[in-house]
């Protein structure tokens, strides 16, 4: 039986989490600007943050069934905290890629393990998960303003204060249910989980949205930078999309299942890469950039939540927790290729293709979604 404090202490640790995130997420790209890094490398950093994500990832549906979901978001807080104090303290190149790392890591613990740990109950899916994301979207709406006012002084500043938050996490995270680790049923079905119905739809969308977030936090900035936008209008800026998918985080909560599902995911993932697309373009006009980050923040912020929640649905209750892990490996992988692939493409070509090319790549999920339906 879940306690009632379960839900609120899930909800406000995630908050608090994307607070302390979202804030480092837009110190690190302007302190690496700051110090002399280049746009090259400025991709080259956010790709390692992303390829340990990826990696331990891999790791988790493993480790789901040894540890309690409440030990890998304890650990994700520390890991943040020390990514944030780590860079803050030195922005040699070895600092940086260690802070990286660690935030990589912590990205993979605390999301798969809060996802993890909201979907246990009972009811859908979806719902659940919508709120622990609406949460987390009010701490990535305030997150950037905050790292843009610190940033106008000191980026490592900004970096002080998204570690203090993140060590703040662990008090809603001691009021959690201590449910046991996932066991595997005895009757699970041969073959590799993601290619199962609904599983795989998950990991499709999880690619477009792994690569927006990657985008937002690394080349969306530098666009806005280059653009002589100022570091508060670049947090305001980024800030909108953050709040933008609070509305499509909620949106999905309510989205009927079944073929609603498909077509919201399809509509939502030629919206992401489209507006994507675009955003370097229109970096100058502040207006224009507001208006293209928050069609790509609705429509991001829904497939956050449907994307999971298929592939939770999708399974047998004691597999959602594997589920949620492979879905977000995909994320993951995408958040590593995505800001890779723009630093390969501005050695050659300007920022404003480049990014357009990869945004014009985020839409292929959609074809795929075409030829497929969800389970269920």
């Amino acid at each position: 039986m879940r306690s009632r404090r379960d839900p609120m202490a899930s909800a406000i640790g995630a908050g608090i989490y994307s607070l302390s995130l979202s804030i480092a997420s837009i110190a690190l790209p302007l302190l690496a600007i700051e110090v002399g890094y280049s746009a090259f490398g400025v991709g080259a950093l956010t790709a390692v943050s992303a390829l340990s994500q990826m990696l331990v990832r891999l790791g988790l549906g493993w480790a789901m069934r040894r540890w309690p979901d409440w030990t890998l978001i304890a650990t994700a807080g520390v890991l943040l905290a020390a990514s944030c104090l780590v860079v803050a303290v030195s922005a040699a190149l070895l600092p940086f890629v260690l802070a990286q790392l660690l935030q990589g890591a912590s990205r993979a613990l605390f999301w798969t393990g809060s996802q993890t740990h909201v979907v246990r109950g009972a009811g859908r899916a979806a719902g659940a998960l919508a709120t622990v994301n609406l949460a987390s979207a009010v701490g990535l709406l305030v997150g950037p303003l905050v790292a843009g006012v610190l940033s106008e002084d000191s980026a490592a500043l900004a970096l002080i204060v998204a570690a203090v938050v993140a060590l703040l996490g662990l008090v809603p995270n001691a009021l959690l249910d201590r449910l046991p680790p996932f066991v595997p049923p005895a009757d699970r079905p041969p073959g590799r989980l993601w290619r199962r119905p609904g599983v795989d739809v998950a990991c499709w969308a999880g690619m477009t949205t792994g690569a927006w977030r990657a985008l937002l936090t690394s080349y969306v900035p530098l666009a806005l930078d280059q653009a002589r936008q100022s570091a508060t209008t670049i947090g305001v800026l980024v800030a909108a999309a953050n709040g933008a998918s609070l509305v499509g985080t909620a949106v999905a909560g309510r989205v009927p299942p079944g073929r609603w599902t498909t077509r919201v995911l399809g509509t939502g993932i030629l919206l992401t890469g489209v507006a994507t697309a675009l955003m370097a373009a229109v970096a100058e006009s502040i207006a224009l950039s507001a208006s293209v980050l928050v069609v790509s923040g609705v429509a991001a912020g829904a497939i956050q939540v449907l994307g999971p929640s298929i592939a939770a649905e999708a399974v047998h209750p004691e597999e959602r927790g594997e589920a949620i892990a492979v879905s977000g490996t995909f994320r993951a992988a995408a958040l590593f290729a995505a800001p890779l692939a723009v630093a390969g493409l501005v050695v050659a070509v300007p920022l404003t293709p480049a990014m357009a090319v990869v945004g014009v790549g985020m839409t292929l999920p959609a074809m795929m979604l075409r030829r497929r339906r969800p389970a269920g």
